[in-house]
């Protein structure tokens, strides 16, 4: 990084604990409209259980609608963590300092998000959705399609939201102790507690370094793994040929690092408007981020030609009906050039500049553009895909989704939103012990006639 401040460490306790001690104006009402959003969506969700899933917009042949869309959605929301926190942390980039709690907090709030959209609402009766995972009857000898990506869903998910959970509390045991060494009461003695006793031992550090590592590692694997099963959702289904298609794992997994990343920026704004962390993220992590999210959309939109050039060179009837459906015919095709512009064509171009990769305001538009038109995405290739009549489906039928499913999905977004500001509250979202590591390698030494930082990784 050219651009940084030299602060001590009491400056950075103070800066990034000063949320946790004293509550920021804003803080209470946002929780409060969060809150309220987030009950609405709760009490959507009794409703349906009470009356069935036909108070939704679902029915034949369209079975999958906004939840599914909102599943999808945050599954790749989820992805920002890895690619932000592991990636960056194996490569040693030192500008992924500040920003690694919060990818990874957004990251576990993401796949909650993910399993209240889908899978305990689609299937109708959730307290029976154990069903993907256990057998229905031993002694009948009634057993699950271990064949179904359905059934690898939730073992993919809840490894990733395991290892993600991981992740965040170990990095979290220097700074929990930190508040603990601040506070006094009850409040010291639950810090303490949380802690697990870190006292900041050589052999601590030692121990807690290699944690990091080996989580980034490890974790890498679970990465590729969940959208791909996520794709093959889709993939594998018998009755949409729209979605028989060999490129969908790489081009879902891709799609989820553009559209996490892009969460993340959008994040690293809000940090700065909100708490004022202007000297932790400077313009010159915005440009990083900028730099990295050109080359995450160019390899994206490569794998949606590709998806389109699978598409049509087979020149096959059920797959030229549902490009159709999607470009030609209202309002798809109109969602489909919203798609195009939010996700691609209005950011990508913009990020080539280099004062609106450093821009607070314009990089927060961009990035909220591309997670608008990768939301599209989804939608795009999901309802079209079922409504097309395709072979044996006698049934022919719009979406329409109700206001059940519409309050569903904000509650979901107001979730996200609701366990970050509380996050927030009780854990510093930018790691202490990082900046101060970054600070200890920005220390000037002479070499020969000249003054260098002590380490240089970028």
């Amino acid at each position: 990084m050219q651009e940084h401040y030299i602060l001590t460490e009491k400056e950075i306790n103070d800066d990034l604990l000063r949320g946790i001690f004293n509550t920021p104006k804003w803080w209470p009402p946002a929780v409060i409209v969060l809150a309220i959003i987030f009950l609405t969506g709760i009490g959507a969700f009794g409703y349906m259980l009470n009356k069935g899933v036909g108070v939704t917009g679902l029915n034949r042949p369209v079975f999958w609608g906004f939840y599914m869309v909102n599943f999808v959605f945050w599954i790749g929301i989820s992805h920002a963590g890895i690619m932000i926190s592991a990636i960056l942390r194996l490569t040693q980039a030192e500008w992924r300092r500040p920003i690694t709690r919060a990818a990874e907090v957004l990251t576990v709030f993401s796949l909650i998000a993910a399993l209240m959209a889908a899978p305990l609402v689609h299937v109708g009766r959730p307290w029976r959705a154990d069903l993907w995972v256990f057998p229905y009857d031993f002694a009948r000898g009634v057993w699950i399609n271990i064949r179904s990506p359905f059934v690898w869903d939730p073992s993919a998910v809840m490894t990733y939201l395991t290892a993600s959970t991981l992740f965040v509390m170990v990095a979290l045991l220097p700074d929990m102790a930190i508040i603990r060494d601040r506070s006094t009461g009850i409040r010291k003695t639950l810090y303490g507690f949380m802690c697990l006793g870190w006292r900041g031992t050589p052999r601590q550090w030692k121990l807690q370094a290699v944690a990091g590592i080996l989580l980034s590692a490890l974790v890498l694997p679970v990465f590729v793994s969940v959208h791909s099963i996520v794709s093959w959702d889709f993939a594998a289904q018998i009755g949409p040929e729209g979605w028989h298609s060999t490129i969908f794992a790489p081009y879902f997994i891709i799609g989820a690092i553009h559209s996490g990343v892009s969460a993340v920026a959008t994040v690293m704004v809000v940090m700065v408007w909100l708490w004022g962390w202007d000297k932790y993220l400077t313009p010159d992590h915005l440009d990083s981020i900028g730099r990295l999210l050109i080359v995450v959309a160019s390899a994206w939109f490569f794998f949606f030609f590709l998806e389109w050039v699978f598409a049509l060179y087979t020149l096959e009837g059920p797959e030229l009906a549902m490009r159709d459906l999607q470009v030609f015919q209202w309002p798809w095709s109109g969602m489909f050039i919203v798609f195009l512009l939010t996700a691609f064509f209005i950011p990508v171009p913009l990020w080539m500049f280099k004062k609106v990769r450093r821009s607070l305001k314009w990089m927060f538009i961009t990035t909220i553009l591309v997670n608008i038109g990768m939301w599209l995405e989804r939608f795009l290739i999901i309802i079209p895909g079922l409504m097309r009549r395709g072979h044996m489906v006698f049934d022919w039928g719009s979406y329409r989704p109700s206001i059940i499913e519409i309050l569903m999905v904000m509650m979901t977004f107001a979730w996200v939103l609701l366990g970050m500001v509380i996050f927030s509250k009780i854990f510093p979202l930018i790691p202490l012990f990082d900046i101060k590591e970054g600070m200890i390698g920005r220390t000037m030494i002479k070499i020969g006639r000249r003054m260098v930082p002590a380490s240089i990784r970028e």
